[in-house]
């Protein structure tokens, strides 16, 4: 039998894959501008928090034990699971009676979500041929990016017109469409038909990132209150780490692929995937309070102008990923575009006081596209040096490094911030928490003379937000430029034999 031709291929492949792949991405960000109306029906507002915290903690968890059962099992056999769980998640999420119950049921919800994501990006690298992968690593990068952007639009329309609970009822009739798409992928054999399972690594895995992030959400309050609690979260999230690593080690099926991080390709390619993570949520982060607290842009009016920014990603990375299909180099892209990312973010540091409002969407559209060559190169790397046996794995990886560089990104930048503005002006560092909770309300009772000193100083804060931002991509270029791998085979790479990766059971 031919193989299908390049367009058959593409929808009979985008849609079973990219639907679920939408569902797990819009649900991090449509919940966003649901909190207050949350808040306002459940009560508890000190624990609102939570129904996003939940959510990031249980997908970054669920990412390698899908890869690794997405390996054993059959990845399409693991994508249904994560789709009936995450639709029933979400039943459950807007039938909630508390912020208890809404918690729990956001923790279910992002075990089904972190598969969704795992799994679409696996099995592009299992249907998809090696050279073609490139270009479907770029529509997966413009999905996942065109989602986090949709996602708080969609969730401030739905709020308002149905209430809080229609934007988790909406995953109902999409996750039941999705469920049906994913019929139309092709079934294939698993990799092996026995598991062993490592239950040890993922109970010291949960206990190496939950607390983790819990630390990380901590110190972003920026208050010396909370540093003990953060201290002793980050102090058991260590212990567990050197537990996981020696347990990883001495197992005959590791839940991750340390045969395959220890190869320099892989490693390096996944630093240059926390770096991007870091460049991208940090500017989605902290450019909608630069634009309004320091630009006095209105909140619809920041969506207009960060439009260039969260649009053009997505045409960085469709742009990389042809690239790759047509040539097949990979690590040069990025060793291009990282510098640029770079040069942009210190052009912003230094002369963003004098670039006027019309000029910064040119600025962000010149960060998006040179940022989007990051992610369809990490991706097309790892999953070629991984082979057909690992490709749960090496995917869950790369959705891994991305989700904690991102973490760690935007809670070092938010410390600089705020470490500026203490250095600077204690009161003025107070004043900026409540201009971000508040808006410019906040000012209303301070002379013109005082509200032109904090604006300028927070100017500054932000400044040197821009300048440790640009510390991302540099390391990335870096990455990209001792990358051994340059180029993706048109044919596939066999990985090394079973035994060179993972002792099998006795």
């Amino acid at each position: 039998m031919s193989d299908p031709s390049p367009r058959k291929l593409f929808f009979t492949i985008f849609p079973s894959i990219m639907l679920p792949m939408f569902l797990a991405a819009v649900d991090g960000t449509i919940v966003a501008t649901a909190l207050p109306a949350i808040a306002g029906t459940l009560g508890e507002v000190e624990r609102v928090s939570w129904v996003v915290i939940s959510y990031l903690v249980a997908t970054t968890i669920a990412a390698p034990v899908y890869g690794r059962l997405g390996d054993a099992l059959g990845r399409r056999r693991m994508l249904f699971t994560a789709i009936a769980l995450f639709v029933v998640a979400s039943a459950g999420c807007a039938l909630a009676p508390s912020i208890m119950a809404l918690t729990i049921a956001r923790i279910l919800q992002g075990f089904g979500g972190g598969g969704l994501l795992t799994l679409s990006q696996a099995l592009v690298g299992e249907v998809i041929p090696p050279r073609e992968r490139g270009r479907y690593q770029g529509y997966t990068a413009s999905v996942f990016m065109s989602s986090s952007t949709f996602g708080p639009v969609a969730g401030g329309w739905l709020t308002q017109s149905f209430g809080w609970q229609s934007v988790f009822w909406i995953n109902v009739p999409l996750g039941i469409l999705a469920f049906a798409l994913v019929f139309r992928l092709p079934a294939r054999a698993a990799a092996t038909s026995r598991l062993n399972f490592d239950f040890l690594g993922l109970a010291l895995f949960s206990m190496t990132i939950a607390p983790l992030l819990l630390a990380l959400e901590e110190a972003q309050k920026f208050e010396l209150a909370v540093l003990p609690e953060a201290a002793l979260f980050l102090t058991i999230s260590a212990v567990a780490l050197v537990l996981l690593v020696r347990q990883q080690l001495r197992t005959a099926a590791p839940l991750l692929p340390i045969a395959l991080l220890r190869q320099a390709a892989i490693w390096r390619t996944e630093l240059l995937a926390a770096c991007a993570g870091a460049t991208i949520v940090s500017l989605v982060t902290f450019l909608p309070i630069y634009l309004q607290v320091v630009r006095g842009t209105t909140p619809s009016d920041t969506g207009l102008r960060m439009l260039p920014l969260t649009a053009f990603i997505a045409c960085g990375a469709m742009i990389t990923g042809q690239i790759i299909t047509r040539t097949g180099r990979s690590a040069i892209i990025p060793c291009f575009g990282q510098p640029v990312v770079v040069a942009m973010l210190l052009v912003l540091a230094v002369f963003s006081p004098s670039l006027s409002l019309s000029q910064l969407p040119w600025a962000f559209f010149v960060i998006a596209l040179a940022c989007g060559t990051a992610m369809p190169v990490v991706q097309t790397t790892v999953q070629m040096l991984a082979g057909p046996r690992q490709l749960g794995a090496a995917s869950a990886s790369v959705q891994f490094s991305r989700s904690i560089g991102s973490a760690l990104g935007t809670a070092l930048v938010g410390a600089v911030l705020f470490g500026t503005l203490a250095a600077t002006d204690q009161d003025t560092a107070a004043l900026f928490a409540q201009v971000v909770e508040r808006g410019p309300a906040a000012l209303a009772g301070l002379s013109p003379e005082r509200v032109a000193i904090v604006q300028e100083e927070i100017a500054n804060g932000f400044r040197a937000a821009f300048a440790t931002i640009a510390i991302f991509p540099a390391l990335g270029t870096f990455m990209a430029m001792i990358m051994p791998v340059r180029r993706i085979e048109s044919t596939i790479i066999e990985p090394p034999p079973l035994g060179a990766i993972e002792r099998p059971a006795e």
